[in-house]
């Protein structure tokens, strides 16, 4: 006799308790998680290179490693362009301490006119909130916030080549893990997970690039100081979706306020990184980075929130490939195909036009 199926409550309460699971192992153990995460994404985009020089008969070691290299060549690159830029950027301190000390005289004397706060009383609030922030500076728990950043950057090479050299290995685990007549589709959901990782990073650095070139241009064209430094930074604060493009702007011009505190150039800023973005989302995304799954917006940024509540910014960068993986999964698995709808962008319009079509074109097969 057959068994009768679970009801849906038991099946949704078990569902949230596997994601509450999930999302607490994740907070507790991020540093252990993230850096294999970004160093999966890493290994699946250095994959085809690594692919390649075996071809010209490179041993599998070799050309793992000088895949790693090259990879890590590049983002030192990009570091040393950064720190050039920083260097510039230092040598006008003078000139900018004397521009902040303005300001705070004009701000000191607005608070003292606008709500009668003494100067006194604004010299004490200060000092109090100096004193607050160096004691936190002081706390034990800042050595890990600097010290985390660092440490990471150092193992993802290493997890890097360990992910690249086992690779064979760990796709016999995962397949070996269910049962011989589900081998077909779990070998359909990695294919299609690599595929859509692979897309999507190699969209996001041409994306990145060309959003960078673009800032870039744009604040040379308004004669900004620190174009290249800015441009570069938003481009990379960028890599968090929606939100990484309000921070950028947002340090572009105070940035620029300090240096060009000129109405006009600070418009002419808030103008290049608009039209950028819109460049960025109307036609980079789609025709770059846009891969075989397609995320809703509310999802999208629901789940960069989430992974930044999480995991802070590696979080909010690794939501949106944690979600796409999670929808090809959802959308092959008979009990989890709605959650797949929830994370898809088809509506159901959409989805009952395409289906007629579909029924339309089969029957037209049948009738020729």
């Amino acid at each position: 006799m057959d068994a009768s199926p679970a009801p849906f409550y038991l099946k949704f309460s078990l569902s949230l308790l596997a994601v509450g699971i999930i999302m607490l192992a994740i907070f507790l153990g991020q540093d252990i998680i993230v850096p294999l995460a970004l160093a999966g994404l890493m290994a699946v985009l250095l994959r085809p290179l690594e692919g390649w020089l075996m071809k010209l008969g490179v041993p599998k070691l070799m050309a793992i490693s000088l895949a790693v290299l090259f990879a890590v060549l590049i983002a030192s690159a990009v570091a040393v362009l950064i720190s050039m830029q920083l260097a510039d950027f230092s040598d006008e301190w003078p000139k900018l301490k004397r521009n902040i000390d303005l300001f705070y005289r004009d701000a000191r004397r607005w608070i003292r006119r606008e709500y009668s706060v003494s100067y006194r009383q604004q010299a004490e609030y200060l000092k109090n909130a100096q004193t607050k922030t160096l004691e936190n500076f002081q706390a034990p728990e800042t050595l890990g916030v600097v010290t985390g950043p660092l440490g990471t950057l150092i193992l993802i090479p290493i997890y890097t080549f360990l992910l690249l050299y086992y690779r064979t290995m760990l796709m016999h685990f995962t397949v070996v893990l269910f049962a011989e007549k589900h081998k077909a589709r779990v070998l359909e959901v990695m294919g299609e997970i690599k595929s859509i990782i692979q897309s999507y990073m190699v969209g996001l650095l041409l994306e990145t690039t060309v959003v960078a070139i673009l800032n870039s241009v744009g604040l040379l064209i308004l004669n900004v100081q620190y174009a290249m430094l800015l441009g570069i930074m938003a481009a990379i604060l960028n890599l968090v979706p929606y939100i990484g493009g309000l921070v950028a702007t947002a340090l572009a011009v105070m940035v620029t306020f300090i240096s060009h505190p000129e109405m006009d150039v600070l418009l002419g800023v808030v103008g290049v990184f608009i039209a950028v973005q819109v460049i960025d989302n109307n036609f980079l995304v789609p025709f770059i980075v846009g891969s075989k799954v397609r995320i809703n917006a509310l999802v999208s940024i629901v789940g960069v929130l989430i992974g930044g509540a999480l995991a802070g910014l590696s979080g909010m960068f690794l939501s949106i490939p944690a979600i796409a993986m999670m929808k090809v999964i959802f959308d092959r698995v008979d009990g989890l195909k709605p959650w797949g709808i929830l994370l898809g962008d088809q509506t159901p319009e959409q989805a009952n036009n395409n289906l007629f079509r579909f029924v339309n074109r089969k029957k037209t097969e049948k009738e020729a």
